[in-house]
């Protein structure tokens, strides 16, 4: 949900290393950032989809996922290094290629992810972890609510800080820990069943097995993605060159085992049929556990984490709109501003609105795997950037991921986002329409502007 490359359609083009912007972030507030950034919303309720599409063997998916996530954001890591600017997949992809249009899809595509992303988080905000609390309204009336609160506070002006985000993540850490000490307990205790964890639910041929692990990974990547997001902070941080290599791969490290380590509980505490059936899956561990952790004090945890990540989504998603209006890529009606917030009114109004119509059209699985999916796609193209930029020298010494990592990292993504990951058709659609409303809204604009005699 990556706020870092929907503020690429507004970052300037070209100009200096230096930046207006204070160098405040040192290394650990980094770490902490690109920690906070990865949790949320994947973990906390995809969890028991991944479970129903691969079955006890629920670690493997996230495993999988991690190596690509690492692959990736060794490519990242190198883009930035190479390029400090609060910049992401859009700036490199336009570097490398010089070709607009390909630029405007990866913005837009990026920006649909944060769209799909949040109607993921409002849908897990209305299911299973509100219900600790009451089930009296229907849960696409919550889910539809939720966005416009957020839409709301949007309007109002969303201030946010590093420190802050560093006081998020210790709560969303929280909840993982909680999931991670009832494991410890259970196996302490010898509560769980072991034998679930190499259980697959695929039947018949090798291949039914792959395509089965293979749509478990796509899936589950959605708890990954975010790492990318931090690049958006390299104007903001001291010595970005040095401290960014650390900062990304330390950051998918943590998440990742943190992922992989809550999955093994997961597994071990509650069977994944029970997980699939449940929109607020890590609940179902805490009430399954041995030790005796209010189910409602996690479900406050777990509501906080999705709709923090839900904010950010949509309110990048709404800057990047901003920004894309502002350089005359989307029409300028976008890019109006409310008079006394300063907030740009058309473009959160616009991008509720998609988010409205995507929780219309899926649950938490669908639109968590479209979120992948779109993110997949425009990882592929991050990797291909980093081979084509090798060209570009700077005169800085910079970190250089392995050639053969960002090769595998594209082959990787494609293969994901490919219909070999057993997606469903739904989500190619969901994808489709998505990018069709962009494409029509960039035609549209180009025509007002050619008729107009506009650059």
């Amino acid at each position: 949900m990556s706020k870092t490359d929907r503020d690429a359609a507004a970052a300037p083009r070209g100009g200096d290393d230096d930046t207006p912007l204070r160098r405040a972030i040192g290394p650990r507030l980094l770490i902490l950032f690109v920690i906070g950034d990865i949790l949320g919303t994947g973990i906390y309720a995809t969890t028991g989809q991944v479970a129903g599409k691969v079955g006890g063997a629920l670690w493997l998916p996230f495993v999988i996922g991690f190596v690509v996530a690492v692959l990736t954001a060794a490519s990242y890591v190198e883009l930035v290094g190479k390029y400090p600017k609060a910049a992401g997949a859009a700036l490199y992809t336009q570097k490398a290629f010089q070709v607009p249009f390909l630029t405007f899809i990866i913005a837009f595509m990026v920006m649909c992810s944060g769209l799909s992303s949040a109607s993921a988080a409002a849908r897990a905000f209305s299911g299973d972890y509100l219900s600790e609390f009451t089930d009296f309204f229907p849960p696409t009336l919550i889910a539809i609510l939720f966005i416009l609160a957020l839409a709301a506070l949007n309007l109002r002006g969303v201030s946010e800080s590093v420190k802050t985000n560093v006081v998020l993540t210790l709560v969303e850490l929280t909840g993982l820990l909680v999931i991670l000490t009832i494991g410890a307990w259970a196996v302490l205790t010898g509560d769980g069943e072991p034998s679930r964890l190499g259980e697959f639910q695929a039947e018949g041929t090798g291949f039914a097995l792959f395509t089965s692990v293979l749509g478990a990974t796509a899936l589950g990547f959605f708890a990954f993605v975010g790492f990318e997001d931090s690049v958006n902070m390299a104007e903001e941080t001291k010595d970005p060159v040095r401290t960014f290599p650390r900062a990304i791969f330390i950051g998918v490290a943590v998440t990742g085992t943190l992922y992989v380590l809550v999955a093994l509980v997961s597994s071990l505490l509650v069977d994944y049929r029970v997980l699939e059936e449940s929109s607020g899956p890590l609940l179902e561990v805490v009430k399954a556990g041995g030790l005796d952790f209010p189910p409602k004090l996690f479900a406050l945890i777990a509501l906080f984490a999705v709709t923090n990540s839900a904010l950010i989504n949509i309110m990048m998603a709404s800057r990047l709109c901003y920004g894309m209006a502002n350089e005359r890529i989307l029409p300028p009606a976008l890019g109006r501003v409310l008079p006394r917030r300063r907030t740009p009114v058309v473009g959160i109004v616009f991008v509720s609105l998609l988010a409205i119509g995507l929780v219309s059209t899926g649950e938490i699985e669908g639109l968590g795997d479209t979120t992948s999916f779109l993110l997949l796609c425009v990882f592929a193209v991050v990797n291909i950037t980093v081979l084509v930029l090798r060209r570009d020298r700077v005169a800085h010494k910079h970190f250089r991921t392995p050639t053969a990592l960002p090769v595998i990292g594209a082959v990787t993504a494609l293969i994901l986002a490919s219909p070999l990951s057993d997606r469903p058709a739904d989500v190619y659609i969901r994808a489709g329409v998505l990018l069709a409303v962009g494409i029509g809204l960039w035609a549209l604009n180009k025509t007002v502007m050619k008729v107009r005699g506009e650059a």
